[in-house]
């Protein structure tokens, strides 16, 4: 059995937060350009997040 990830205090901190808010920006600008609901833009995350879960079962990571 894989042992669970987990971001350390630093990572949290730093990378993930930066990532989590450039994500959240990119979704507002999407929403301010297109006019789209946020309906569309959770089916567009989905998406994203299925082409990662995929990814991990290939690699097993």
């Amino acid at each position: 059995m894989n042992k669970p990830y987990s971001f350390s205090i630093d990572e949290m901190n730093g990378i993930v937060e930066d990532t989590y808010a450039k994500i959240i920006n990119e979704c507002e600008n999407l929403k301010k350009n297109t006019n789209c609901p946020n309906e569309q833009v959770v089916a567009l995350l989905s998406v994203i997040a299925s082409n990662y879960a995929i990814s991990n079962k290939k690699n097993k990571n």
